[in-house]
């Protein structure tokens, strides 16, 4: 499988030739640990080639508000595909691509407030390579279709579902959840997203098996 030092020079090798900024995609279904393997990479590239070489977007930025779920009648599918702005979120990546001459803000999702925020990161002019992740990149629907234009590749995280269920247990439970509500929203709404997501899985460039994946960050 390799460890993020040989995932990092592999998705190094993406970087243009003639300057231009790339993207690399992270799928995979909910808990299977994409946002830690992203900002693993991010920080090993930062390690070998100077800080801003390398940038995170993850795509919970792009969550609606709850008053938006609320509004659409989603509240208790939050996480779900349509729960996301996909088509802003497809704009942005236009926009880290196209755009090298400022600074592009990149919002987040914040798990206290439960809620998406503003300008949480930053894409500096100087990086070559943005690391984003998401459930949902490599799903062939309308909106989805179009951000994956804008990735060079889509890298998908495999993790064994009895160890993703438990991970997602474990947030609803951090979140205020009670044991029996934490297992219902796991069963009721993360469950069938993963689904979903695990449908996706052929149309990625590269499988990643989580299990024997050391993400351990080198050391000088």
């Amino acid at each position: 499988m390799g460890n993020i030092a040989e995932l990092a020079a592999d998705a190094w090798n993406l970087t243009a030739a003639d300057g231009r900024r790339v993207v690399l995609g992270i799928a995979g279904p909910p808990g299977a640990g994409k946002s830690t393997l992203a900002r693993a990479l991010v920080a090993e590239l930062e390690r070998l080639h100077g800080a801003g070489a390398a940038a995170y977007l993850p795509l919970d930025g792009f969550h609606l508000s709850n008053a938006q779920l609320e509004r659409l009648g989603l509240t208790d599918r939050k996480g779900s595909a349509p729960s996301f702005d996909v088509w802003g979120y497809a704009a942005l990546l236009r926009r880290v691509v196209e755009e090298r001459e400022r600074s592009v803000y990149v919002p987040d999702y914040d798990r206290v407030l439960h809620e998406p925020v503003a300008a949480r990161h930053e894409v500096p002019p100087p990086t070559g390579l943005v690391v984003t992740e998401g459930n949902y990149l490599a799903c062939d629907e309308p909106g989805w279709r179009e951000a994956r234009r804008w990735l060079a590749e889509v890298w998908y995280l495999e993790t064994p579902d009895e160890v993703r269920q438990g991970r997602l247990v474990e947030r609803q439970l951090a979140d205020g959840r009670d044991l029996a509500g934490a297992r219902a929203w796991e069963l009721g709404n993360d469950r069938p997203n993963g689904e979903l997501v695990k449908s996706s899985r052929v149309n990625s460039d590269r499988i990643l098996a989580s299990f024997g994946l050391d993400m351990t960050i080198s050391e000088d």
